[in-house]
């Protein structure tokens, strides 16, 4: 189940980035679709509200299969936390002196 939600995550983010670029950009040395002409399938202004809302869709996707993911995620977790694992005690420096443990002296 979670390697198919992946698939269909990764599926939604590729069909955005390309839906993304394929729109025209302000400047509109980028874009790619519309081009000004009303000779397409869409007229200009059809394929940037196409677009558009295509765009919203699929972000509106790409968020609902993120949120499914990390209740996912969420469920297979033991629900432990990093904070709940005990401190361990670091040697005080008496301690580590009195040790067997030879030590690099200092250069004076």
């Amino acid at each position: 189940m979670e390697t198919i939600a992946l698939a269909v995550h990764l599926l939604l983010a590729l069909a955005l980035i390309g839906v993304v670029l394929m729109q025209r950009s302000e400047g509109g040395a980028l874009g790619m679709g519309g081009g000004g002409s009303g000779a397409g399938l869409f007229s200009a202004r059809g394929t940037a509200n196409a677009l558009t809302r295509a765009t919203a869709i699929l972000g509106a996707l790409f968020i609902a299969s993120s949120l499914f993911l990390a209740i996912l995620a969420g469920q297979d977790s033991d629900g432990a936390s990093i904070f709940d694992r005990p401190e361990v005690q670091l040697p005080t420096t008496t301690e580590a002196n009195n040790s067997d443990t030879p030590t690099v002296p200092l250069a004076e």
